[in-house]
């Protein structure tokens, strides 16, 4: 199949030339290398580079887990992070599903209210998601969602509507998995969660909402061979790291990411923390953003434009609708728009983002364009494993490990502490005589 990306670096070129990125060659492709090599920091947790065939071999197991929802009216899948958001951004943006729900990634009693009033716990099926199972927000959602669903049909039917994805052998859910008879599915020892949408973590719940998981392994496959070729021109990945290191050197501190389709949005929130979980250390890295457009050029649109010239934005577009609407023809034209009458909407947000995009660069907004063939399982895993390839050489450019957290545990070590956890009293006094 052809490949269903393109980058285009053209209206960056005033920063940065096709020179500067040829120049920076031998050292993108050293971070290539110690990937592929498993040579550089954080070389324990490089089991996503060939996650896309050896994910292929569960295939099979994961449609069949899958099933057995059939009877369900409803899923909730529950994890926060890694363990939601590849999950949520690939089916939304695949057309959604109403069978997928969410839970475990707020601590909200409303929205909690509303998700259990809306469903049927005699129907209800639960995949639970955690590593660890001690994430304060999937574990307190898991417990009020099991007992729930236990009270309505019996400890005996639950268990058969509940699939844990956890850790192999060690861990609470795991412990609780094994006592009360779930089904399990593995979470890689070297995979970390920001990287595990093309595990079970996210194809189980993928497939239950009825989309094609090995489409989404197949496109990641024809990512990966693509990006670790070490033939710099044809790159994408290490092309798209090169540049925006180039730019971060040169001052441009938030990378922003646009998209001109609202079924995206997701898609942003995962980049968001693939880039800012994996970058955000020992003080370096781009702060990732997003913004959906065209509906965010009428709020954060001025900003792009003139403010702060620290910023650098890449803009995914979609060259395939799969439904087209044509502008229909008004006999009074009281809003002026007949001259599009005929035009399809596509051509329109089409030139919505060339404008945009030639607006931005003439505004001293370098302007990465990347651009998609369709919405497919298969260009979706594609585009997963191109950024996921580009995060980790990004963050080798940078010197930093790539693929550790050690920032995420101090909101967790507080949050222990001030609900009371064992063994965190001497930190609920320290923050106590702090005045928290």
């Amino acid at each position: 199949m052809p490949t269903p990306l393109s980058l285009d670096l053209a209206y960056i070129s005033e920063l940065v030339s096709e020179a500067d990125i040829t120049a920076m060659a031998p050292e993108v492709l050293d971070a290539l290398k110690s990937l592929l090599n498993h040579t550089g920091r954080g070389s324990d947790y490089l089991g996503w580079i060939n996650l896309p065939f050896d994910a292929e071999k569960q295939v099979a197991e994961i449609k069949k887990a899958a099933k057995k929802f059939s009877s369900c009216e409803s899923v909730v899948s529950v994890g926060i992070g890694g363990s939601y958001l590849g999950i949520k951004a690939t089916i939304e943006a695949l057309g959604g599903s109403d069978k997928i729900h969410y839970a475990g990634n707020h601590l909200s009693p409303t929205s909690f209210n509303k998700l259990m009033k809306d469903l049927n716990p005699k129907k209800t099926g639960i995949v639970v998601i955690s590593k660890s199972g001690t994430t304060t927000e999937p574990a307190v959602a898991f417990r009020i969602l099991k007992t729930w669903v236990e009270k309505a049909v019996g400890k005996k039917k639950a268990k058969g509507l509940i699939v844990a994805v956890t850790d192999a052998s060690k861990g609470a859910l795991k412990a609780l998995a094994d006592h009360e008879g779930f089904q399990t599915f593995v979470i890689p020892d070297d995979v970390g969660g920001r990287y595990s949408v093309l595990t079970p973590v996210g194809l189980l719940a993928i497939a239950a909402a009825g989309y094609d998981i090995a489409g989404l392994l197949k496109g990641a496959q024809a990512a990966a061979k693509d990006t670790q070729s070490h033939d710099l021109p044809n790159n994408l990945s290490a092309r798209y790291a090169a540049a925006r290191f180039l730019l971060y050197k040169k001052g441009k501190l938030t990378e922003v990411l646009a998209n001109f389709r609202p079924e995206l949005h997701y898609v942003s929130e995962w980049w968001k923390q693939l880039f800012g979980e994996s970058e955000g250390k020992e003080g370096q890295g781009l702060f990732p953003a997003s913004v959906d457009l065209t509906t965010d050029l009428h709020s954060m649109g001025q900003y792009l434009q003139e403010g702060r010239r620290n910023l650098l934005e890449t803009m995914i577009w979609v060259a395939k609708e799969e439904k087209d609407i044509a502008i229909p023809k008004d006999k009074d034209d009281r809003e002026g728009l007949n001259f599009l009458a005929g035009k399809k909407l596509s051509w329109v947000n089409e030139q919505a983002m060339k404008g945009t995009a030639a607006a931005h660069r003439d505004g001293g907004l370098p302007v990465i364009r990347l651009t998609l063939d369709e919405i497919s399982e298969y260009s979706l895993g594609y585009l997963y494993y191109f950024f996921e390839m580009a995060c980790g050489i990004s963050g080798t450019l940078l010197g930093i490990n790539p693929f550790d957290q050690p920032g995420v545990e101090a909101y967790k070590k507080n949050m222990f502490a001030l609900l009371g956890k064992k063994g965190y009293e001497a930190l609920t006094a320290e923050l106590k005589a702090k005045g928290v």
